[in-house]
């Protein structure tokens, strides 16, 4: 329809016959265009260069990611010998207890430092199985109110930033959206790929541009292969439409394996962080031509059975893993955990300080003890 309208306005300008009663006629017609395509424009989504510029990222922080960016990498590129722990909340939903919970990581960092790294779970997007219900900060940036993306894009960043300025510690965020990444490209240090986006073509092609590691999952299905062939595109240099420019990538040479265990069809969880299911997946990378093989466990999801207190008997198990075999002592680099100062959900409308709104999480207690005895397990 924009191309008929476009036509129109040729042919009207070539004869001579643009004037105000047409350009009245073609406004309308736009109008009912909007309509039949059954959209309400609310009000227009600002370009990420007009966000940066309003909040930028001051030039110590920026100074502060660079390093943090250089140690993680260090750890998938095997420099650094340290074990990742990507651990946070299902979903950021309140700046106050999310900026309160990294320093509290930044905190106990400065005692696990030679043994672990620390990467705050700053998820500002949140997948819905069915499309329904809070999608995060990014849509609704007080899960109270309505949602306001504009609002929501600037309360993203902020958050991002503060906590930085406030921990020394750079964040992890998932790509629901590959446009958002535009947003946050120079404040975040890790990348998450979900399970239900993972085979999408735009996010494997646009994580081949990014210079930090990011982590593909296995889809819900299981499928390990779904998930090395999006490790395999996002390696791969691309040429792809991205936020409205043709670009062009060189690869990410740090896209590593998310294991998240699995849903079957009758809708049991299959957990995939077995000593078996680790060793399958550094069998695949051996026979393989990917560079900086990594696997990261999630101990939530299906891998728990949504189980939040099984997480630290899960990594438990899973550091056994790497004690019984070299290759997994090497691939495996670390583990995703959902944490947060309170332990278990909650609904919005409770307003419990520190507590999730979506996935429940361990509390602050369990999880200060879970990052020691990994330290103590390194």
């Amino acid at each position: 329809m924009l191309f008929v309208l476009t036509i129109i306005n040729a042919v009207l300008i070539i004869t001579g016959a643009f004037s105000t009663v047409n350009v009245f006629a073609l406004s309308k017609l736009e109008g009912w265009y909007k309509q039949v395509m059954s959209y309400t424009y609310i009000r227009q989504i600002p370009k990420a260069r007009d966000i940066l510029e309003k909040l930028p990222l001051p030039a110590a922080l920026k100074r502060v990611k660079s390093e943090k960016d250089k140690e993680i990498i260090g750890v998938f590129s095997g420099a650094v010998d340290k074990l990742l722990l990507i651990i946070g909340p299902c979903s950021a939903h309140d700046e106050e207890a999310m900026c309160d919970y990294v320093v509290r990581l930044a905190k106990i960092q400065e005692e696990v430092k030679e043994k672990i790294i620390l990467i705050p779970r700053i998820y500002t997007n949140k997948p819905r199985t069915t499309g329904i219900g809070y999608k995060g900060m990014a849509h609704q940036p007080n899960p109270l109110e309505e949602p306001n993306i504009v609002e929501g894009i600037t309360a993203i960043r902020t958050m991002h930033i503060r906590s930085l300025q406030e921990s020394h510690l750079a964040a992890a965020d998932e790509m629901l959206y590959p446009d958002n990444y535009a947003y946050l490209e120079d404040v975040l240090s890790y990348v998450a790929v979900g399970a239900r986006s993972v085979e999408n073509q735009q996010h494997r092609l646009t994580c081949s541009g990014l210079d930090i590691p990011v982590g593909m999952k296995n889809p819900t299905s299981g499928d390990i292969e779904v998930m090395f062939n999006a490790v395999q595109a996002a390696q791969a240099p691309h040429m792809f439409n991205y936020t409205g420019w043709e670009v062009k990538t060189p690869g990410n040479p740090f896209t590593h394996c998310i294991l998240r265990g699995a849903v079957n069809q009758f809708g049991q969880s299959i957990p995939n962080y077995h000593f078996e299911d680790l060793i399958k997946v550094a069998k695949i990378y051996t026979e393989r031509a990917f560079v900086n093989p990594a696997i990261i466990v999630d101990t939530n999801h299906a891998n728990s059975n949504k189980q939040f207190r099984e997480q630290p008997r899960i990594t438990k198990e899973v550091m056994q893993s790497r004690e019984h075999s070299k290759i997994l002592r090497k691939i495996v680099k670390g583990f995703m955990i959902e944490s947060f100062i309170e332990e278990g959900a909650q609904k919005a409308s409770e307003n419990i300080y520190g507590k999730s709104i979506t996935d429940p999480c361990l509390g602050w207690k369990d999880s200060e003890r879970l990052i020691r005895r990994l330290a103590e397990l390194s």
